[in-house]
């Protein structure tokens, strides 16, 4: 059984992707043994009624109870701390999925410190999307660069017990900057972006077994993509139960105690 901790619902703006009606998401998900994903909604990146969008999702996760919703928080909008407290409070949401890149701020904004502020004192699982799509296959009229993780490096040390997860970077590109993220607090790793041989297992050796989770970034990559990593990478077996499963159902439960 495998927990993927990076899928997506709803539809891609630029294009029609597979699975990406929610029966087809989940149906191809327990196929694959997936017994828990977890999942934010596409519509999160551009819409301005963020609260509804999330509605949306907490809705898809009462329907497809293999799909765990996550919510969007965009904190250049008005009024985005009550989006906050209905992801956690009225939906409960065990976590955010936030995409700066896509809402328009870095890391080292002060509303982004606000935000891990007031989430850090119901302490969910927050997830950052550094990048949802390769440079090349973005649309000229909205190029979304992928956000620059540095400024979590002292976000993280000062809040040890807020569990971050970094999707969609290519860590094998900086394994010095990986380590002092891995070093900095409470910091998960997801591997969809790794495509070098080899890298999931060096990303395990970087940052150790219990910090990364398995995603596959569903449905805009191929499961099938995540799962032949794990394969490759010729983990131990106790490791790999770690990665598949292990870490995300830990950190799950130490959520939601």
């Amino acid at each position: 059984m495998t927990v993927d901790v990076n899928v997506s619902v709803s539809r891609w703006p630029f294009r029609r992707l597979p699975h990406d009606e929610p029966s087809e998401l989940a149906a191809k998900l327990r196929r694959a043994d997936v017994g828990q994903a977890w999942a934010a909604s596409l519509d999160g990146l551009l819409h301005n009624n963020i609260g509804a969008a999330n509605a949306r999702l907490a809705e898809t996760g009462r329907a497809h109870k293999n799909l765990l919703p996550f919510g969007s928080v965009n904190p250049t909008l008005p009024d985005w701390e009550e989006d906050l407290r209905r992801c956690l409070e009225v939906h409960r949401m065990p976590g955010l999925r936030l995409h700066p890149n896509y809402h328009g701020y870095a890391l080292d904004d002060p509303r982004f410190a606000r935000l891990l502020e007031l989430a850090g004192h119901r302490r969910p699982i927050v997830q950052i999307a550094l990048a949802m799509e390769d440079d090349r296959t973005q649309h000229p009229l909205l190029f979304a660069p992928p956000v620059d993780p540095r400024p979590l490096v002292d976000l993280a040390a000062h809040r040890p017990q807020l569990p971050l997860v970094l999707l969609n970077r290519h860590w094998a590109e900086d394994w010095e900057l990986t380590r002092r993220l891995g070093r900095a607090g409470q910091v998960y790793f997801d591997f969809s972006w790794l495509e070098r041989v080899g890298a999931l297992a060096q990303l395990v050796r970087e940052v150790s077994p219990q910090r990364v989770l398995f995603g596959s970034h569903l449905p805009l990559f191929y499961f099938e993509s995540a799962l032949l990593k794990v394969r490759e990478a010729g983990l131990a077996p106790d490791e790999e139960a770690l990665v598949l499963e292990g870490n995300a159902r830990r950190l799950l439960g130490e959520t939601k105690r």
